[in-house]
């Protein structure tokens, strides 16, 4: 098991950017494929992007050129760096570390 804690979420207007941080409580990305997903009001959970031990990334189409996932050499972080938002994709974000270990969320809010 490790813990995962989100921080980053915030409100902005349609058009910009910010950058979610995941930090977990040990170095996990020897072993760990890590995601973000998000959960917008009265919508299920969906997938946004990962980042596979070995530097895989996969992106849900409805971000491809505007999310970015990454993290650090330590380990210890995963990120999400979001340009160009818009206001559907306000919700809840989660990380997510395999096998089935969340975070406790960051809501991200986009006005228009």
């Amino acid at each position: 098991q490790v813990q995962l804690v989100e921080s980053g979420g915030g409100l902005v207007q349609a058009g910009g950017s910010l950058r979610l941080s995941c930090a977990a409580s040990r170095s996990i990305f020897s072993t760990y494929r890590m995601a973000w997903y998000r959960q917008a009001p009265g919508k299920q959970r969906e997938f946004v992007a990962s980042i596979t031990s070995g530097g895989s990334l996969n992106y849900a189409d409805s971000v491809k050129g505007r999310l970015t996932i990454s993290r650090d050499n330590t380990g210890n972080t995963v990120y999400l760096q979001m340009n160009n938002l818009k206001p559907e994709e306000t919700g809840v974000y989660y990380c997510y570390a395999d096998h089935h270990n969340w975070g406790q969320g960051t809501q991200v809010t986009v006005s228009s």
